[in-house]
């Protein structure tokens, strides 16, 4: 059986950094339902590995939509796979990849967070009291831990190659931090966190419905708090997104338990 892996983004310049580095040659357009395109990976040359790269949208709405749709796809059609796939796991692994913003000086400018776990930061109720998550008051999870050894596994690949990085909670957002407060508000109710996006709750979210493990990968393009853009650096962010997911093909991705 092949490992089957399905990496989400937000935007087509975040896929494009992530199939260039996966080094698996031009994809396979594979449409789903509700016009939505995954990019299908072929084989590794051993034929161990198949990838799916899917542009999700912005958002943790939108891309919960699109991550739910291709599993279930894979899941009722059997396109996870050689074979038939499981209706419990149409995939070995959910990856939400992309761009952040980087806590600092925790996550520095052109460098990459692994995720510890994916939150969303601003899924609860604000009271007199202070901010109260959804978990507190009792009506769903704001956390998906990301297994340890996924973690380790993809840390030590980076470090092997000497790729900087961070591991840390990686936060959700609806809407982008822009002020020094709200910086601060959010590493005070996180404590360790290290970047900040706006889609891998909702990834995590349609992983955790299939009992799929997650995982979020975030390059820094620029720093969390008051908006500079001069001062973003996305291109070097994207380089650092294709080179990762390089490392990743040739390691981690080769070393996952086939489902």
């Amino acid at each position: 059986m092949v490992h089957r892996i399905l990496i989400v983004t937000a935007v087509a310049a975040e896929a494009d950094s992530v199939s260039a580095g996966l080094g698996l040659g031009a994809p396979e357009p594979l449409p789903l339902p509700g016009g939505l395109v995954l990019r299908r990976h072929a084989d590794a040359p051993d034929g161990r590995v198949r990838i799916d790269v899917l542009v999700g949208g912005v958002g943790p709405a939108a891309v919960a939509a699109s991550t739910g749709t291709a599993l279930a796809y894979a899941a009722l059609t059997g396109t996870g796979s050689g074979a038939k796939a499981s209706a419990s796991a149409p995939y070995g692994l959910v990856v939400s990849a992309g761009i952040a913003g980087g806590f600092q000086p925790l996550a520095p400018l052109g460098s990459v967070v692994v995720s510890s776990a994916v939150v969303a930061a601003d899924l609860g109720a604000q009271t007199p009291d202070g901010y109260l998550t959804v978990d507190e008051l009792g009506f769903g999870r704001s956390n998906h831990p990301v297994p340890e050894a996924l973690t380790g596994r993809i840390s030590a690949a980076l470090n092997a190659a000497g790729l900087p990085h961070t591991v840390g909670p990686v936060l959700t957002v609806s809407t982008v931090t822009g002020t020094a407060d709200r910086a601060a508000e959010l590493a005070r109710r996180h404590p360790g966190a290290a970047a900040e996006a706006m889609e891998g709750f909702g990834v995590a979210e349609a992983a955790g419905a299939y009992g799929v493990p997650v995982a979020e990968i975030r390059a820094v393009s620029n720093a969390v708090g008051p908006r500079d853009r001069a001062a973003w650096r996305i291109g070097d962010a994207l380089h650092a997104l294709r080179h990762t997911f390089e490392l990743l093909s040739k390691t981690v991705f080769l070393e996952l338990e086939p489902s």
